[in-house]
């Protein structure tokens, strides 16, 4: 087989493969599963059906037998009433068929029934619808019974057609049997009745069946309306989109019910009950059970939200956001998210320690352009001399400030941040004085240098704040060591602080500088207490303030 075979019949083949695949994705167009109306409003509708049918069925059964049981009842007792009056018994005893025939006719036409035959006990008729038929043989074979003594009913073909038939036997006044009673109703009449009844039961099933299926459908709308409008794979894919979102997200979150017992536990929220040694799987527990002080009943009664609330966890400090879940306006539950406070801590400080890069190198620009906007000038009015000596005389002074400050804060973090901190205060007017009396060795561990640049850099924000209202405002930041322990002093000659306003100094968002302010004194003391240091403040209305903190470096070794 050549090359070209293989080139003529790969589209050939190729086409059919298409073709099958056209096929397919038809055929699964065709065979679409059926939405959730449809689905509900068949199955009401397979129910409603079934259900009547049975009921029909049921209850055709037992009309029937009800009307059966009512024509032998009535077809026994007509018996009996003949077979006890004189004219039947005196005629069977005289042998005499004129009376009895005339009494009968007048019988059937009053009680409505096919025929009432009288027979003596041979069987001949004394009595019969149709006169020619009297004293002859009685036609069914079912009467035998009858002549024996007995009452009997029975379904049988005469001469009238197939009937109905009680038998009843006849005595004379000696006691002596004589013959017999034949009262007939005929199949036919019983045949109407049920017809009858079939057509009520035929319109009752019709109406149940038109009142059921307009039930499903508004059962069908009123899910549909209930769902959203959603069918159940959408729903289903809607959960697991949602469930997967939220053991996705990194903050831990818990979700109690109105009730306030707990409903949902993410995987880092888990992690976090982990590390804080609380049980797994909480669901359905009670909140306030299986983790005191939550608050998420507080949050259920008041309906108001809580944020950046800070928790203790056996021990493990989380920082929680708590709101309460509302719909139609009713409070159904809540919901908190929550982080470990160290992991924040830590990405805090850095952001911290990237703030403080960028406003160095900010203010390093401002001022760095303010310079050369001075050279410029010297330069238009042709003042080489002056220009060369303000040059000499700030790469002196830089040199000197940046010389002086490494030569005695080793630790570049720090060192970084007091030079960004002195531009800082020159861009704002205000006189930073930088006074460091010993040497201060790089610090024992990254996470101490994290903390203590949360510590300066604040103060010294707040310092520099403080005095930049003021004329000839100046910070001075001193720092030595002494016994092992580093302190920190950041005095300003700014307003000062009243007892009120050092009270409150260390709420969390409180200033009197606005809003959006009032967290650096808050991340201060949390950062002091992370580290085992202590913490002073001394304030003076129109004199300003002085803040010291000592922090022992051996004990920040193994903070």
């Amino acid at each position: 087989m050549n090359a070209g075979f293989f080139c003529a019949i790969l589209p050939v083949r190729i086409k059919k493969k298409e073709t099958f695949m056209q096929k397919a994705k038809e055929k699964k167009r065709y065979y679409k599963r059926p939405t959730l109306r449809t689905t509900i409003f068949l199955l009401v509708s397979a129910v409603v059906i079934a259900a009547l049918l049975v009921t029909d069925l049921l209850i055709h059964r037992t009309i029937e037998e009800e009307i059966e049981q009512n024509q032998t009842e009535k077809a026994q007792q007509l018996a009996r009433a003949v077979a006890l009056m004189p004219v039947v018994q005196q005629a069977l005893v005289e042998k005499e068929t004129e009376h009895v025939q005339q009494y009968v006719e007048t019988f059937m036409e009053q009680a409505d029934v096919q025929f009432v035959v009288v027979i003596d006990m041979d069987g001949i008729r004394y009595a019969h619808p149709e006169r020619e038929k009297v004293g002859k043989a009685f036609v069914g074979g079912d009467e035998t019974e009858a002549l024996n003594g007995n009452e009997t009913v029975s379904t049988s073909v005469g001469t009238l057609g197939r009937s109905l038939r009680a038998f009843t036997p006849v005595y004379a006044e000696t006691g002596e049997q004589v013959g017999a009673v034949a009262v007939g109703i005929s199949l036919e009449v019983v045949e109407k009745a049920l017809q009858a009844n079939r057509v009520n039961l035929l319109i009752g099933t019709l109406f149940g069946l038109s009142a059921g299926l307009v039930g499903a459908v508004l059962l069908s709308r009123f899910i549909k309306k209930t769902l959203f409008h959603l069918e159940p794979r959408a729903i289903a894919t809607l959960v697991e989109e949602r469930s997967a979102m939220l053991q996705s997200t990194i903050e831990g979150m818990i979700a109690v019910d109105a009730d306030g017992k707990i409903t949902l536990v993410n995987k880092s929220a888990q992690a976090i009950f982990d590390r804080a040694g609380l049980p797994p799987k909480p669901e359905g527990v009670d909140v306030e059970a299986y983790m005191q002080n939550s608050r998420l009943r507080h949050v259920l009664a008041s309906g108001q939200p809580e944020y950046n609330e800070e928790q203790d966890l056996n021990g493990l400090t989380i920082v929680v956001n708590r709101v309460p879940v509302r719909i139609n306006d009713q409070i159904i539950g809540a919901i908190a998210t929550f982080r470990d406070k160290t992991e924040m801590k830590l990405l805090a400080e850095q952001l911290t320690g990237v703030k403080t890069y960028a406003s160095t190198l900010r203010a390093q620009t401002h001022e760095f352009k303010n310079r050369l906007q001075v050279i410029l000038g010297m330069l238009h009015t042709k003042e080489y001399e002056q220009v060369e000596a303000y040059v000499a005389q700030i790469v002196g002074n830089q040199s000197e400030e940046l010389k002086q400050t490494t030569d005695m804060v080793k630790d570049p973090v720090l060192a970084g941040l007091l030079l960004g901190k002195k531009s800082d205060a020159r861009e704002n007017g205000v006189d930073m004085k930088l006074v460091i009396d010993t040497v201060i060795e790089p610090l024992p561990q990254e996470r101490l240098a994290l903390e203590l640049t949360t510590i300066l850099g604040n103060l010294i924000d707040n310092g520099i704040d403080a005095a930049s209202g003021k004329e000839n405002g100046s910070v001075k930041v001193t720092l030595y060591v002494l016994d092992e322990e580093l302190i920190i002093r950041i005095a300003d000659n700014g307003p000062g602080m009243s007892e009120a306003e050092l009270e409150k100094m260390y709420v969390r968002g409180y200033s009197t500088k606005g809003k959006d302010r009032g967290y650096g004194l808050s991340l201060v003391k949390q950062s002091v207490e992370a580290i085992g240091a202590a913490f002073t403040v001394e304030s003076e209305i129109n004199q300003g303030t002085t803040f010291s903190v000592f922090v022992p470096i051996e004990r920040g070794r193994h903070t």
